[in-house]
């Protein structure tokens, strides 16, 4: 199975993967299932049109309650396992002439909430 490493730069970001996994796509390809190796970051389609990416990060951690967390590692973080719970470690999305058959705006995007980090992101395809 083809692994992507994504090397993320900052604490909170959202990268742009879309091209990426492209590379790594067949022609007989029908199908592309991605799935992220970690806790703290997410997968899934969005429209990335400039400040879009920074106006979701904001608004998911408006999302999250300021609470006591009792995360014995590092309570501080607790709210990036939330969020990456929420939008979830994978994406599976049908692949048409060896590409990802997405929408107009849509592109496949890496949520990184507690970076910097190496991030791996597995490719299954059918």
């Amino acid at each position: 199975m083809p692994t992507l490493t994504i090397k993320t730069q900052k604490s909170k970001q959202v990268i742009d993967i879309t091209d990426r996994v492209n590379e790594d796509l067949k022609k007989d390809t029908k199908v592309c299932h991605l799935f992220v190796k970690h806790t703290t970051a997410a997968l899934t389609c969005a429209d990335l049109d400039p400040g879009t990416d920074l106006d979701m990060l904001d608004a998911f951690y408006e999302m999250i309650p300021k609470l006591e967390y009792r995360h014995p590692h590092d309570p501080s973080h607790v709210p990036d396992h939330i969020l990456a719970a929420l939008v979830g470690p994978a994406v599976t999305v049908p692949v048409k002439d060896g590409k990802l058959d997405l929408g107009t705006w849509q592109r496949v995007v890496l949520f990184e909430f507690d970076g910097p980090r190496e991030r791996e992101v597995v490719i299954t395809t059918a």
